[in-house]
């Protein structure tokens, strides 16, 4: 027994009557910037991590080159 489309539109417009079609744009909208910083943070994590990682290379690199001087 599942929920019928005749239930999901009087939901919605018990919805709408109680918050009204500005707040529910607002949070709409909020909801969306909301996902789009979402996303923006998980490409500059992306980024960082490969950033750490060619730091690392160039750390180990220094410390190769500087343990073949001293030998």
């Amino acid at each position: 027994m599942g929920i019928s489309p005749i239930q999901i539109g009087i939901i919605l417009l018990i919805v709408i009557l109680i918050f009204g079609t500005k707040k529910l744009k607002n949070v709409g909208s909020d909801l969306g910037e909301a996902v789009k910083g979402f996303k923006k943070g998980i490409k500059d994590e992306d980024k960082t991590e490969q950033l750490s990682e060619d730091v690392k290379e160039t750390v180990a690199e220094k410390v190769e080159s500087k343990d073949s001087e001293k030998s």
